[in-house]
C-alpha cells in the first residue's frame, strides 16, 4: 500500500466497513419497537426488557477501549473479523431466543463484537485513506452512523409488520457473512510495530469502571438518583477509573496513554464529543415522545418524521459538502459552527410552532447540517492527535465518549423532564425545557471545544 496514495480499493473497503458499522448501530435501537412483541410471546417483565436493551450498551460500552487496543496490539483485521462473528452468532441466538434470559445472552454477546466493530471500522479508515482524504472518509463514516441511529426503528417497524420479532435479529446474519468474506478479501492488515505487552488490568479496570458508570446512568432514571443502588455503581465507577487513571499512569506499556489529554487538539475535541452527545442523546429521547405524545404520531410515522435528519447528514457527508467545508474553515470554525446550528435546532423544535410538526421539521435539518459538519471534525480532530499505531485506542476513545454522553444527556434531560412537569408544567412545555436545557449543553461545547482547539492551532504554528 502506497502511504502517498492510499490504498488502491480504499473506498470499497470503507463501503465494507461502513456496512458492518451500520448493522451494529441498527441494534442499538431497533430493539425498541419489538417491546410489545417481547412482553406478549417471551412473558418478559419490565425488568427483563431492560436487561435485553441495555444488556448489548453496557457490554459495548465497558469494552470499546479494550477492544481499540487489543486491535491496536493483535492486528485491526483480525479484530475486525472477530466482531463480525460474534455479532454475527449472537444475532443468530438471538433469533431464535425461547426465552428471556438467552436473549439477554446473546444481546452481551452482539455487544462483545459490537466493540469490536466499532473501534476497528474507524481505525482502519484511518489507516488506508491518506490525511487528505480522511475527513471526507470519517464524514462518509459519521454518516452512516446517523442513518443506523435513525434507521432502527423504521427497519425494526417494517420487519415487524411482515415477520415475527425474531427477524429483526436474523437479518443481520446475511450481512455480516458478507461482510466477512469483504474484510477477508479485501482489508489489509494493520496494528502496532512496537508489539506492546499487553495491559491485561488497565483492560479490566477500563471495562468495569465504563460499564458501571454507563449502568448508573442508566438506572439513575428509573431507580433515583439517590438510590443505594445507583449510588454503589457510580461510586464503583469513579474507584476503578481512578484506579485505571493511576495504573495507566504507572506503567510502560499502557493501554491509554493519559499524555494524550496534554495535547489541547485532543482535550478541545473530546470536550465537545461529550457536551454534543449529551446534548443531542438527551434531546432525541425527548424529539421521540415530543413527536407521539404531543404531536400524536404513531411509533412508525414518528420514526419517519425524525428522517430529514439522518438524510441531511447524508445528503452533506455524501456529496463531499462537509469536507470541504472543513478544509475551508479549519477544525476550531467547523466544529463551533457545527454546534451553534445544532443547538439553533434544539431551539426549533422547542420554540418554533410547538403545535405542529414544521418547527420540528426546521430543528431537524438544522442539527443534521450540525452534525454533519461538527461529528466529523471533531472525530478527525480525536483521530489525528493520536499516533497512527495507536487509531485502535483512538476510535475505542471516540466511541467511549459517544456512549457516555448520549446515556449522560438522555438521563440528566429525562430528570429535567420529570422534575419539569412534577412542578406543574404540561408535558409539552417540559419537552421543551429539556431541548433548550440541551441547546445550552451543545453551545457551551461550542465555546469550549472551539477555543481549546484554536490554542492548540496557535501553540502548532
Amino acid at each position: 500500500m502506497s502511504t502517498s496514495q492510499g490504498h488502491p480499493q480504499r473506498w470499497l473497503i470503507l463501503g465494507v466497513i461502513c456496512l458492518a458499522q451500520l448493522t451494529v448501530l441498527l441494534d442499538n435501537t431497533v430493539l425498541n419497537v419489538a417491546i410489545p412483541s417481547l412482553t406478549h410471546e417471551l412473558h418478559a417483565a419490565t425488568s427483563d426488557i431492560q436487561w435485553m436493551i441495555n444488556a448489548y450498551s453496557l457490554v459495548q460500552s465497558g469494552l470499546l477501549l479494550t477492544a481499540g487496543s487489543a486491535a491496536d496490539r493483535y492486528g485491526r483485521k483480525k479484530m475486525l473479523v472477530a466482531g463480525l462473528a460474534l455479532f454475527g452468532i449472537g444475532s443468530l441466538v438471538a433469533g431464535l431466543a425461547g426465552s428471556t434470559g438467552q436473549l439477554i445472552a446473546a444481546r452481551a454477546g452482539m455487544g462483545v463484537g459490537g466493540a469490536l466493530l466499532l473501534t476497528t471500522t474507524l481505525a482502519v479508515a484511518m489507516q488506508i485513506f491518506t490525511p487528505e482524504e480522511q475527513p471526507k472518509a470519517i464524514g462518509i463514516w459519521s454518516a452512516v452512523n446517523a442513518l443506523g441511529f435513525a434507521g432502527g426503528p423504521l427497519i425494526g417497524g417494517f420487519v415487524l409488520n411482515h415477520f415475527w420479532w425474531g427477524a429483526i435479529f436474523l437479518i443481520n446474519i446475511p450481512v455480516a457473512a458478507l461482510g466477512l468474506i469483504a474484510v477477508v478479501a479485501l482489508v489489509p492488515e494493520s496494528k502496532s510495530p512496537g508489539g506492546d505487552r499487553p495491559d491485561l488490568l488497565g483492560a479490566v479496570l477500563s471495562t468495569i469502571g465504563m460499564a458501571s458508570l454507563v449502568f448508573a446512568i442508566i438506572s439513575g432514571p428509573s431507580h433515583g438518583w439517590t438510590s443505594l443502588r445507583v449510588l454503589a455503581m457510580a461510586a464503583a465507577a469513579v474507584l476503578v477509573l481512578g484506579a485505571f487513571a493511576w495504573w495507566e499512569s504507572r506503567i510502560a506499556e499502557p493501554m491509554l496513554d493519559l499524555h494524550f489529554f496534554r495535547d489541547r487538539r485532543f482535550t478541545g475535541a473530546v470536550a465537545g464529543a461529550v457536551l454534543l452527545m449529551f446534548g443531542m442523546g438527551g434531546a432525541m429521547f425527548l424529539l421521540t415522545q415530543h413527536l407521539q405524545f404531543v404531536l400524536g404520531y404513531g411509533p412508525l410515522e414518528a420514526g419517519l418524521r425524525t428522517a430529514p435528519l439522518a438524510l441531511t447528514v447524508v445528503l452533506l457527508n455524501f456529496t463531499g459538502l462537509s469536507a470541504k467545508w472543513y478544509a475551508r474553515l479549519g477544525t476550531p470554525v467547523s466544529v463551533a459552527l457545527g454546534m451553534v446550528l445544532m443547538a439553533g435546532g434544539l431551539v426549533a423544535i422547542a420554540e418554533v410552532d410547538s403545535g405542529g410538526y414544521a418547527g420540528t421539521l426546521l430543528g431537524l435539518v438544522l442539527i443534521g447540517a450540525g452534525a454533519a459538519v461538527a461529528n466529523p471534525a471533531m472525530a478527525h480532530a480525536i483521530m489525528s492527535a493520536i499516533p497512527a499505531e495507536k487509531a485502535g485506542i483512538g476510535a475505542g476513545i471516540n466511541g467511549t465518549l459517544a456512549e457516555f454522553g448520549n446515556g449522560l444527556g438522555v438521563a440528566v434531560l429525562g430528570a429535567v423532564l420529570s422534575s419539569s412537569v412534577a412542578s406543574g408544567e404540561s408535558l409539552s412545555a417540559g419537552l421543551g425545557t429539556g431541548q433548550l436545557v440541551g441547546a445550552v449543553a451543545v453551545l457551551a461545547g461550542a465555546f469550549v471545544a472551539a477555543g481549546l482547539l484554536r490554542r492548540a492551532e496557535r501553540v502548532s504554528v
